[in-house]
């Protein structure tokens, strides 16, 4: 008979007994139990644990992504499996809370057995944070060391390689650059996106002038913000400017990817454009969710132990508040919603165009 139906059990197919078996408190081993260590290990194991499979989640849609031409129908599948990714961050956040349960008088039972151990040595989240985009030149450094400096050589190439593939950023970046409806023999959308600006501008500068809820030094202040707008959506949709600011790195999508990004939020009610919007919010969702996960435990360890100096040797949680601040890697995203402008200002689309962004049913009925 084959073995691949034979039957399975439940303990030995999860493989209980190795699972079970690899939480050893250093306070135990020493002489001194502390109660508290047990969970403390639990939870940094869960968190790996879970920090695998969004590695494998990543990996499966980093596939989706490497080809030139991109099936839509694995865009459903790219935002389910980074959906996933969202949940499991919630989980994370909210784990922070069952490690509060434990108070600093329990923690300081334990933490002097933990020299030089830290979170900061976990090599699955640098894969992660590596594997999304965040590169080795915009990270806080660490004792101003490298931040590779607590692996091992193996595990050293292993982080190195990853960061010379393409990251989640990259290929969303190409990705946008298909997009193939940013210009058609009868619409450019970027002309008539710069006309529909103008046009809103000019309606809230007229609205200003014209209010007589306002004093003339208030209207004034109006204005110089309106002409701010202006000079901002002026910089930002030059092709020029935005080579500048990729080059300083304050921007990372090229000009061509920031601007698909643009028309898919703007037109995301159209039929083609919703699973694409969904996965750019479910990037930014994830962006988020990293950033308030950063911002609790750094909130944690204060609760913790106050402004003392980390396992690691790290500065505690005023380092992890300051990653919680730097370490984005889709801000790009971000400044999407700066650029956006009412609906009822937005330019027309030619039926040609709407027809193909269209559901081929409704299209040519």
């Amino acid at each position: 008979m084959s073995n691949k139906f034979t039957s399975v059990h439940y303990h030995s197919y999860l493989e209980l007994d190795k699972l079970l078996d690899a939480q050893h408190p250093r306070s135990v081993a020493l002489g001194n139990p502390a109660h508290e260590e047990t969970l403390f290990i639990i939870m940094h194991q869960v968190y790996e644990l879970w920090f695998k499979q969004i590695i494998h989640e990543i990996k499966s849609v980093a596939a989706l992504f490497e080809d030139d031409l991109v099936d839509e129908r694995e865009i459903s599948k790219a935002v389910a499996r980074l959906r996933r990714i969202t949940e499991i961050q919630e989980l994370l956040i909210q784990q922070i809370k069952l490690m509060e349960t434990m108070t600093p008088m329990d923690f300081l039972d334990f933490r002097h057995y933990l020299f030089p151990a830290s979170g900061f040595q976990s090599f699955q989240f640098r894969m992660v944070e590596i594997m999304l985009g965040l590169r080795a030149k915009e990270r806080l450094t660490y004792n101003k060391m490298p931040f590779d400096i607590v692996f091992d050589e193996k595990k050293k190439a292993e982080l190195h390689e990853a960061e010379s593939n393409r990251s989640m950023l990259q290929l969303i970046n190409d990705w946008l650059e298909r997009t193939p409806f940013l210009e058609t023999d009868n619409f450019n959308f970027i002309e008539a996106y710069k006309e529909a600006v103008q046009s809103m501008l000019r309606k809230e500068k007229e609205a200003i002038s014209n209010t007589t809820l306002l004093t003339d030094e208030m209207k004034a202040g109006r204005l110089k913000m309106l002409g701010d707008t202006d000079t901002y959506f002026s910089t930002v949709l030059d092709p020029v400017k935005h080579a500048e600011f990729m080059k300083e790195g304050t921007l990372k999508f090229s000009y061509k990817a920031t601007i698909a990004a643009l028309l898919i939020h703007l037109y995301r009610e159209e039929p083609i454009l919703q699973l694409p919007y969904q996965l750019l919010s479910v990037i930014l969702d994830i962006e988020e969710n990293f950033t308030t996960w950063r911002y609790r435990h750094a909130q944690m360890v204060l609760r913790m132990i106050g402004r003392k100096t980390g396992t690691g040797g790290s500065s505690g949680s005023e380092y992890l508040s300051k990653t919680a601040q730097k370490h984005h890697i889709f801000a790009d995203l971000y400044n999407i919603s700066t650029l956006l402008i009412p609906r009822s200002d937005l330019p027309e689309l030619p039926d040609d165009v709407k027809q193909k962004l269209g559901f081929y049913y409704t299209s040519t009925k």
